[in-house]
């Protein structure tokens, strides 16, 4: 029987209890990483948002986190390797045979993790003259970066229509009016 105190006009009725804690909670390492179906590696896809939105880019593999690893050509669109996740992108019917490219070990989520600047340490009268530090890739990246387009552009080039695939990768998406994305087919 659960005891009610009548105050005034109100009735007080006790609080119920906090269900016990899960001691096995799941954690984002354990989560299972599904790909969609028409994503897989050698897929020409579009990418939809950030700095190169529009921009054709090649899909090379998916990285443990369950991102996608992708790449321009550096040399065909200035889209560098990358990570991006699978919402941000959509997947062409268009495909090249990427199974000759091999891609380094060391490239995984870790060789992506930004690096912190360093703090020079203040003298005095440099309190108006802080500047902010740009990103410049590493001699690392450029050299993985331009081993792997050497590679890929290769697959590109033995495709059966290579030049105009060249053009293709070359060129940014974009609707005119009176299109609309869900009627199109990639």
């Amino acid at each position: 029987m659960v005891r009610v105190k009548k105050l005034g006009n109100c009735m007080d009725y006790p609080t119920v209890a906090k269900p016990a804690k899960k001691l096995h909670q799941s954690c984002f390492k354990s989560h299972a990483r599904k790909l969609r179906s028409s994503i897989t590696p050698g897929v020409v896809a579009i990418i939809l948002a950030g700095v190169h939105k529009g921009k054709h880019v090649v899909v090379l593999k998916q990285l443990e986190t369950g991102l996608l690893l992708i790449t321009g050509p550096m040399t065909l669109n200035g889209c560098p390797m990358r990570r991006i996740n699978q919402k941000f992108i959509i997947a062409t019917k268009t495909k090249i045979d990427v199974s000759s490219v091999k891609v380094p070990e060391s490239i995984n989520d870790a060789y992506f993790a930004r690096v912190k600047a360093e703090n020079k340490a203040k003298k005095e009268g440099d309190i108006f003259e802080k500047k902010k530090v740009e990103y410049a890739p590493s001699e690392q990246r450029k050299k993985d970066q331009a081993e792997v387009d050497k590679q890929v552009m290769d697959a590109i080039k033995k495709e059966k229509e290579g030049a105009a695939l060249k053009q293709y990768m070359r060129s940014t998406f974009g609707l005119s009016k009176g299109q609309f994305p869900h009627k199109l087919v990639f």
